[in-house]
């Protein structure tokens, strides 16, 4: 059955005047790989390798048809003609490998950051689209009919760029959503008020849009529900998309969900693992049911191709789309095609290097696979040839998994040492605290590549200085990790570091009594293992000496992490620091004014603190005035995240004995 329902997904289906070759799609998500508003080579390669590795349609990122809507140059826009040989590279890149290529056409309205750009952000009415956000300016109606021409000439230009379709943008919060929504539309005039009149807009629109690319599809796409108070739910929406297609030849509806709201919602746009698998199907089904001759697309939180067939075969979708499984393996669908599922590398769904670099204005990359955005670069790395090393990775976390398989791939002979029994590192441990399960499979995927690529593993080897040097080895990657902090509190209840916290979590029985949490990083360390102790029934303070909570965690994944804090009762205290008071009670002090927070009967704290890299191999080896050249990456060399373990180990692995040769520098420079 599953096999059925696979062949189903990967069978050619009709989309308005075309024939896409599956129903499999990457529905758009920023990628910050533009300059000056236009795409880049970079950009072409991107996502000509998800053409080549068998997507139906790529569907692009919000080209944003206004400089009121720019926000950053990194963004995509089309604001003049000169801006069409651009997109027509990105269309050939494209359509060279057999794929269907849409052109996503926005306004950002209220969220279009102007601090780059020195411009008043545009909305429906002056609301901010989160506490401290600038107020946007209420639009005019030469400001709206700005907007719609901008919209019909942003259409003509990606016709003339060789798309096969446009995908107008009427959900997530922007623009038009933000004249829909009774949340953010409070204007008294012909574009406010009743439902008819905040649809204004849109049908401008969309009217422009068709008289603009009479001869391509146009579909649309919509959040089925903003969950906010007073805004658009499911029931209205279905409403809407009624009337709109009672006017409007719609080739289909995209059905998303989630406003650019600071809350909740704004989370669910980007769902993490906490959220669990394809937690928003029903709102396509919801408008397959309505509109069954309506093609209906569905996306967010489809973590692989078997999951998403079961959309297809349950009848709640007509195409599927996936983002970042497509970021971590451009290849998934000819793999699934051929009979190589077992190869595809999974996606986390830890938002760790796309949606988090994306807010920090980085271009993506993704923990998983290193490549992304550097296509060229990478391919051009493993197409030449190097003459072959002999080779020690002692380590079996991700660093030294990502090492040993990109060295066996460079053509060299590796043997990689563990002196655990089981590979992971320090992966395996935060896989054990609940809700983080998923983290598993970033070294499930990895030893599974080491094993297949013909790496040679020695489970509980414990490697020593001196065996290096006796060993006859050309080059040794030392990827030994780092370990947990745990600070001493003299007098005060007692101490846990993470990985003694984690065995806490597992132990039957285990919860209940009072915790504090330690946090100097604001990763998800010290929230994670408060969320499980919660959810064991513990009273749990989480201290940071920081202003801000969790600050190294995405704002999509953060404030879903404080509606969980706020549903639990953990309680959080920005910039304080412990003091003990006497035995199990501790006190709550911090810079500013005020009385210190008393916290009694404490069972045991957590420390979270910063942990320190286990680099005493790499100093011995260091020490030595001769033997093999050495190789330092991931915690071992600095402790941070897995996101810069498994690229440090990648790159290692491919580059052994030419880090200065021309490849190694522009994938390096890439980033």
């Amino acid at each position: 059955m599953a096999d059925e329902k696979l062949r189903k997904l990967l069978s050619p289906v009709r989309l308005a005047s075309l024939t896409l070759r599956n129903r499999v799609f990457v529905p758009g998500h920023t990628t910050n790989f533009g300059l000056h508003n236009e795409p880049t080579a970079r950009l072409a390669a991107y996502h000509a390798e998800r053409a080549r590795g068998g997507a139906g349609l790529i569907i692009t990122e919000a080209i944003r048809v206004h400089p009121t809507s720019a926000g950053r140059s990194i963004s995509l826009g089309s604001f003049t003609d000169a801006s069409v040989p651009a997109y027509q590279r990105v269309t050939d890149a494209v359509h060279e490998h057999g794929a269907r290529i849409f052109a996503q056409v926005m306004h950002a309205g209220r969220q279009a950051n102007g601090d780059a750009t020195r411009t008043a952000a545009w909305s429906s009415s002056p609301v901010a689209w989160a506490a401290g956000a600038h107020v946007p300016h209420a639009m005019g109606r030469r400001d709206l009919a700005t907007v719609v021409d901008a919209f019909a000439a942003a259409a003509r230009r990606m016709r003339r760029a060789g798309f096969d379709g446009l995908e107008v943008h009427a959900g997530h919060g922007h623009l038009l959503q933000q004249f829909l929504s009774p949340h953010t539309n409070r204007r008294a005039d012909d574009y406010g008020g009743s439902l008819a009149n905040r649809m204004r807009l849109t049908h401008e629109v969309l009217a422009a849009v068709h008289a603009a690319v009479a001869d391509l599809p146009v579909g649309l796409r919509i959040s089925a529900d903003e969950f906010l108070p007073g805004g658009l739910d499911p029931d209205a929406m279905v409403e809407i998309v009624a009337r709109l297609r009672a006017e409007h030849p719609l080739a289909y509806v995209h059905v998303s969900h989630s406003a650019y709201h600071g809350s909740w919602s704004l989370a669910t746009q980007m769902a993490d693992m906490s959220f669990g698998h394809a937690p928003f199907r029903h709102h396509a089904a919801r408008f397959s049911r309505e509109f069954p001759d309506l093609p209906v697309l569905a996306v967010c939180r489809l973590d692989s191709l078997p999951e998403a067939a079961e959309l297809i075969a349950a009848g709640e979708a007509d195409l599927v789309g996936l983002a970042r499984p497509h970021i971590a393996d451009p290849h998934l669908v000819r793999k699934a095609a051929a009979g190589r599922q077992h190869e595809t590398r999974s996606c986390l769904a830890c938002n760790q290097g796309c949606i988090a670099r994306v807010e920090a204005s980085l271009p993506i990359t993704c923990v998983v696979n290193p490549e992304v955005g550097v296509e060229r670069e990478w391919a051009s790395a493993w197409r030449r040839p190097t003459a072959p090393r002999r080779v020690l990775v002692v380590g079996g976390g991700p660093a030294g998994l990502a090492a040993a398989t990109a060295a066996r791939r460079a053509g060299h002979r590796v043997t990689l040492a563990e002196a655990a029994d089981d590979l992971g590192g320090q992966v395996r441990v935060a896989a054990r605290v609940p809700g983080r399960e998923r983290l598993g499979l970033l070294t499930r995927d990895l030893a599974a590549e080491a094993r297949a690529a013909g790496v040679e593993l020695l489970l509980g080897h414990r490697v020593t200085a001196a065996g290096v040097r006796d060993g006859g080895y050309d080059d040794v990657v030392v990827a030994t990790g780092s370990r947990p902090a745990r600070r001493a509190l003299p007098g005060g209840p007692p101490v846990l570091d993470l990985w003694q916290a984690v065995d806490l979590l597992a132990a039957p029985g285990a919860g209940g009594g009072a915790y504090v949490v330690l946090d100097d990083d604001g990763t998800w360390a010290a929230s994670s293992v408060a969320e499980a102790l919660a959810r064991r029934g513990a009273r749990v303070h989480l201290v940071s000496p920081t202003a801000s909570l969790a600050a190294r965690i995405t704002t999509y994944s953060r404030l879903a992490l404080l509606r969980r804090f706020t549903e639990l009762g953990v309680v959080v205290h920005p910039l304080r620091t412990l003091r003990v008071v006497d035995g199990g009670t501790l006190a709550l002090t911090g810079p500013l004014a005020g009385v210190d927070v008393p916290v009694d009967d404490v069972t045991a704290v957590v420390d979270a603190g910063a942990p320190a890299a286990d680099d005493t191999l790499f100093r011995h080896l260091d020490a030595a005035p001769d033997g093999p050249r050495i190789h330092l990456v991931g915690d071992a060399n600095a402790p941070r995240t897995t996101l810069e373990a498994v690229y440090e180990g990648r790159y290692a692995g491919a580059f052994l004995g030419r880090h200065d040769s021309p490849d190694a520098a522009a994938v390096a420079l890439a980033y």
